[in-house]
């Protein structure tokens, strides 16, 4: 089937139904890709059930383990918020895609567990989220644990890193599965590592002015 749109001159055409091979082509790449990740053995045991803190909906405090964050799931999806104890405000990026995420929580929730963690006590990390309207997001703290170091969330410095890790539990334990390595990978400019899961920047690829080299989605928004 060949579409076309009114008023389109033939090389609009010609140049679409070039982009539009191009654009199966990926797709197939894209499934490939989800495959080859999906086939991926078993990775290393968490070394400890690490203790994160939460803030209930009464305001008490509570320790979580990570086994209890995967709910009635046996994987879970754990993205690391960077949002230090240092930090003035968190970090901007990472605010967007979680705008996104808070939205698709209750559907994403529906296969598997998922959290987003930051380093920051819970208190204050809590509060933000509660200005921020994220509703639908669990969120944890690692302020007393070593999760964020030993899965590459936090640097030797203490610098915060946009980490996103996935977990799969069994009669053995809980594995490590996958883990947004791409942000650790020698490639030219931003290493773009959660990107297909962030709907900002796949809507302005579809745009002339495209997303920008420059431009970041601020934080006051």
């Amino acid at each position: 089937m060949s579409l076309t749109f009114p008023n389109e001159s033939p090389a609009y055409r010609q140049a679409r139904d070039a982009l539009l091979e191009a654009e199966v082509a990926l797709r197939a790449q894209i499934e490939q890709v989800a495959e080859q990740r999906r086939a991926l053995p078993p990775g290393g045991v968490v070394k400890e059930d690490y203790e994160f803190t939460e803030l209930r909906d009464e305001g008490r405090i509570r320790p979580v383990r990570l086994s209890e964050l995967f709910g009635a799931h046996d994987s879970l999806f754990l993205y690391s918020f960077m949002y230090g104890p240092d930090a003035e405000q968190p970090c901007p990026m990472c605010s967007s895609l979680l705008d996104a995420l808070n939205g698709n929580a209750p559907h994403i929730l529906l296969r598997t567990g998922f959290a987003v963690v930051a380093r920051s006590p819970i208190e204050r990390v809590a509060e933000f989220a509660t200005q921020r309207g994220w509703r639908n997001l669990r969120i944890v703290s690692s302020h007393a644990n070593s999760y964020n170091s030993d899965y590459f969330a936090e640097d030797a410095d203490g610098d915060q890193m946009p980490m996103a890790n996935v977990f799969v539990r069994g009669n053995d334990g809980i594995h490590h599965f996958w883990g947004t390595e791409l942000f650790y990978a020698d490639v030219p400019g931003h290493p773009r590592h959660v990107d297909l899961m962030w709907p900002l920047w796949n809507l302005f690829d579809t745009t002339p002015q495209g997303r920008g080299e420059d431009w970041f989605p601020p934080l006051n928004v």
